[in-house]
């Protein structure tokens, strides 16, 4: 986010104005009991002395204001809540990698190479593509295949919400079914059916994480068919709130880090991002 658009927010011109007040009110309350005690003194200042005071409120007020870092520590229960702006497969933590409800990995023709599942291929697995199916298979060796999809790669599906933890160089990848593939490798899914399959990912990281930071890409856009109807910023807010909801019920993961792209930052409203991370911290 350029320096432009955030001077150009709204919201950072009334935090800046009701923080810099709070800071001028405390500062001058402050001068008003020390001039009690030592009358004298402050007469003696002249007025670059004096700027100092409003000065002090202005630089406090934006860094209280100032959208970096976009992030939240929660006491109730013990966790956090982090925008990051990167790359998902250079964080030290535990990755999310969505993927439909047959599993498929082949890359270009099923998934996009540029997705994260084909991110997930070509980064961690150098496009080995037996391996990360052997890997997947062992992953679902345990869960029940409840029917079928005539189409090109995998045929078996997998209950929305399945997720396959894989780990993989001492990283866990929790691969979570959100999706489903059609006859063509057309993807599609709902707001239901994602906010199921975030209730069972977060109880797999719950379990599997041994409650280290997990790092998820923004869920429901690209190829999944939700972009329509829940636009970044929302699909943000939709993140946060199933992690939250998880998490005040059973404590999931030290953190929780939202890995923005680059080229998606300019769509994002980082101020109404942390404004919406106070607040649930106001209600916990």
């Amino acid at each position: 986010m350029t320096l432009t658009r955030d001077l150009g927010n709204k919201r950072f011109w009334r935090g800046l104005t009701s923080h810099g007040l709070a800071a001028l009110g405390a500062l001058s309350a402050s001068l008003a009991l020390f001039d009690l005690f030592s009358p004298d003194t402050l007469g003696k200042l002249g007025l670059p002395e004096i700027l100092l005071v409003p000065a002090a409120a202005v630089v406090y007020a934006g860094w209280r204001s100032w959208p970096y870092p976009v992030e939240q520590h929660y006491a109730t229960p013990d966790t956090k809540v982090r925008l990051a702006t990167g790359d998902l497969f250079e964080q030290d933590t535990h990755l999310v990698i969505g993927m439909a409800d047959t599993f498929d990995i082949e890359t270009p023709h099923i998934i996009a190479a540029g997705s994260v599942q084909g991110q997930f291929l070509e980064r961690v697995y150098q496009h080995d593509v037996s391996n990360l199916r052997q890997d997947l298979e062992a992953a679902l060796a345990t869960k029940q295949v409840i029917g079928t999809v005539t189409k090109s790669g995998n045929t078996d599906r997998y209950p929305l919400g399945t997720v396959a933890t894989i780990k993989h160089q001492r990283k866990h990848y929790f691969c979570v079914a959100y999706t489903s593939l059609d006859e063509h490798n057309k993807a599609a899914s709902t707001m239901g059916v994602l906010w199921e399959a975030m209730e069972k990912l977060w109880d797999e990281v719950r379990i599997r994480s041994n409650g280290e930071a997990v790092s998820a890409p923004i869920i429901g856009l690209g190829q999944s068919g939700m972009s329509t109807v829940l636009p970044i910023q929302d699909a943000i807010r939709f993140l946060i709130l199933s992690f939250m909801f998880a998490s005040r019920k059973q404590r999931v993961c030290e953190e929780l880090r939202i890995v923005v792209r680059p080229q998606d930052e300019k769509r994002i409203d980082m101020l109404e991002v942390q404004e919406f991370l106070d607040s649930l911290r106001m209600s916990s």
